[in-house]
């Protein structure tokens, strides 16, 4: 089978992209060939792999898969990269509506910076005076730490607690360590569950992290500026008739295409 794909990233969380549209390859791709696909060495490679696949109600539908091959979990930055390949492949509006595996999504995209609606926040539980769990459309642990992140193995701290029996009936979690280095914005370092080591940025990682900042030490704050390993995104957190509006906020960009036998 040849598939014809593009290559996006998102502050450095990149993606493999295949329009599947009149498709349906979610039949017809395996575990393996997805982890192949996106294999750095024998692959194309990439954090995770996205259809673009066809909708009964909305613009279209995202499909996500992890790097390992298994289906996964909202994916935030993904959503953005897919929402430019949307438009790149011929879906052009000024708003989109689309779903994913965690519901409904709204979007827009505006010179490279994509703007997507996450879904609300829930889950919220306080672990002890430095961490917290929530679930953004993915399950995050959120540690808050005093020392720089940039000496910090997040790899080996970040594998123990995904891997803690305490997250062992959802399937393990992602883990994001903070810095507060000024009110308002953030330094975040992501170990990804499905990638299994640091992702460059997480788009459900860093909406937990600025949800939760401004939940415990920021309530009046709106809007909350994350840097990442990979680039900067903001999270702008909004009340609108008693709902709370939470959107996760950056570029995304086409790196390359081309087409891959499997």
């Amino acid at each position: 089978m040849n598939l014809r794909f593009w290559k996006y990233q998102g502050t450095g969380n990149d993606f493999v992209m295949i329009d599947n549209r009149g498709q349906k390859l979610e039949d017809q791709l395996s575990k393996e060939q997805v982890g192949f696909l996106c294999d750095r060495r024998m692959g194309i490679g990439a954090d995770g792999l996205i259809l673009l696949s066809d909708s009964e109600e909305y613009d279209f539908k995202m499909i996500y898969y992890n790097a390992d091959g298994g289906e996964s979990t909202m994916c935030g930055n993904g959503g953005r990269c897919l929402v430019a390949f949307a438009h790149f492949r011929g879906i052009e509006k000024d708003a989109y509506e689309f779903e994913a595996i965690d519901g409904l999504h709204h979007a827009s995209l505006d010179a490279g910076i994509v703007d997507l609606e996450m879904i609300a926040p829930h889950s919220y539980r306080k672990l002890n005076g430095k961490s917290s769990w929530i679930n953004t459309g993915s399950p995050h642990y959120v540690g808050f730490e005093k020392d720089s992140l940039s000496d910090l193995d997040v790899y080996g701290q970040g594998k123990a607690i995904r891997y803690d029996e305490a997250y062992a009936a959802g399937g393990g979690t992602n883990v994001n360590f903070v810095n507060v280095l000024e009110p308002g914005r953030l330094r975040v370092r992501t170990y990804e569950r499905g990638v299994e080591d640091e992702t460059l940025s997480c788009g459900t990682g860093v909406t937990a992290c600025a949800y939760i900042y401004k939940l415990e030490q920021a309530p009046d704050l709106q809007q909350i500026d994350i840097q990442t390993e990979g680039g900067n995104l903001s999270v702008r957190i909004l009340e609108k008739d008693g709902q709370e509006k939470v959107i996760l906020s950056g570029p995304a960009t086409y790196v390359f295409e081309g087409e891959v036998r499997i």
